[in-house]
């Protein structure tokens, strides 16, 4: 098109009462919207392997419900009325809480959803109907440090009983000595260990990594885990068998655990209990920010103080703590006098 030709369509535009930038809107607007079966698929391919797991399910039910429908198309009404039906449908155990968690998960993944069909252009800001979601008020937190006599029992019944003591009684004092996360011990692998330092790389929530500190003991344990077939790349935990445990590991654990410790089955204690037992003896012993280090909480949140950038916990004090909690040295912990009692966790 030469010049001429393009005065004379910037002159008939004005006449008609249109900008250029009106058409290339009007183009933006024809594109048709996707529907929820045909977005949710390109979604569950695009986010990480964590997001998937939490929100799947929840896609999978608004697909089931919703999937020939267009993303515009659900009303503030009917997004409630998926909400609601997830909490009345969700599957009810013994520590359930009324299916709150349950529509909770569902809110996330709405907002998730809508949030990147926004960024994708197929929904403007100001017709997101995730901006009109409330999520359930959570309740409080019903886990708590277990107390020394209970914890004392649940080694015991895990080392004398069950198929692999050995691999159980492993499981355990990973989660004590380190405090870590479910997902960091089943992603723990070879070459993670720093054997002189003793110190594991745990890989948790949110891609975060940290090296975090264990006993001689722990770590001898866990080289000699490695016979049971895992190579450098691979996950540590193993069976016998040499196949790679799952998640299901621990549901058998802590069953079996509650068949002989009635309240174990009771307050549905799980290996996260661990992780409350010994962050709260860290706390109480070595205060908030070396508990903050040891539990490998983000540096930067919302509700924490700008006077944590200055306090922050070393390695060396987070050493400290695990050698005081054990009583065993550590090569990166400080000098102890050796004539003062260690403290037990």
């Amino acid at each position: 098109m030469n010049p001429a030709e393009i005065d004379a369509a910037k002159l008939l535009l004005a006449r008609l009462g249109f900008r250029p930038e009106d058409l290339i809107g009007s183009a933006d607007r024809a594109r048709p919207i996707p529907t929820f079966s045909e977005y949710v698929d390109d979604l569950q391919a695009a986010v990480p392997p964590g997001t998937r797991r939490a929100y799947g399910p929840y896609w999978h039910r608004i697909v089931n419900e919703w999937g020939h429908r267009r993303l515009t198309e659900p009303t503030h009404l009917e997004i409630r009325e998926i909400i609601e039906r997830t909490k009345q449908q969700a599957v009810v155990r013994r520590n359930s809480r009324g299916g709150r968690s349950a529509a909770e998960h569902m809110v996330n993944a709405l907002r998730a959803l809508y949030r990147q069909a926004e960024a994708d252009g197929h929904i403007p800001q100001a017709d997101n109907p995730a901006q009109h979601i409330v999520k359930p008020r959570r309740l409080p937190n019903n886990r708590r440090a277990i107390p020394d006599h209970l914890l004392a029992e649940i080694n015991r019944v895990a080392a004398s009983t069950g198929n692999d003591p050995e691999l159980d009684t492993l499981i355990l004092r990973l989660h004590i000595e380190t405090a870590c996360r479910r997902s960091g011990a089943l992603a723990l692998r070879p070459q993670d260990l720093d054997r002189e330092q003793c110190l594991i790389q745990l890989r948790e929530k949110g891609g975060t990594t940290r090296w975090q500190p264990v006993s001689p003991t722990l770590m001898a344990s866990l080289i000699q885990h490695i016979e049971r077939g895992a190579a450098e790349g691979e996950q540590l935990l193993r069976y016998r068998t040499g196949a790679p445990i799952t998640g299901r590991r621990y549901d058998y654990i802590w069953n079996r655990i509650g068949k002989h410790l009635r309240p174990v089955a009771t307050q549905q204690i799980t290996a996260h209990w661990l992780r409350h037992t010994t962050l709260t003896w860290v706390e109480r012993h070595f205060g908030y920010a070396v508990a903050r280090a040891f539990a490998g909480h983000a540096e930067f949140s919302g509700h924490a103080g700008a006077t944590l950038t200055y306090v922050r916990a070393t390695v060396q004090e987070v050493s400290d703590a695990l050698a005081a909690m054990t009583g065993e040295n550590h090569p990166m912990a400080s000098p102890r006098d050796n004539s003062s009692p260690a403290t037990a966790a």
